[in-house]
């Protein structure tokens, strides 16, 4: 099966599923680096994606209702 690819992504499920992917990726190079609160922060939006697609959890990110942040642009 070939992973997952952001062109590919037309659908949120779909969109989610290239995340849980990736993140399992960067999860695993942060962890190889030594960059232990890195890793830690990965682990944790890994396991928020997998929570997503498990339905044991709703995507938590309401576009209209978020603070928006002042150093990153989204």
């Amino acid at each position: 099966m070939d992973s997952p690819s952001p062109e590919n992504c037309k659908q949120s499920g779909e969109a989610i599923i290239y995340l849980h992917h990736m993140l399992g990726e960067l999860r695993q190079v942060a962890h190889a680096e030594g960059a232990e609160l890195l890793s830690y922060l990965i682990e944790m939006a890994y396991i928020e994606a997998g929570d997503i697609l498990s339905g044991r959890q709703d995507a938590s990110v309401t576009h209209g209702k978020r603070n928006k942040s002042s150093r990153m642009p989204m």
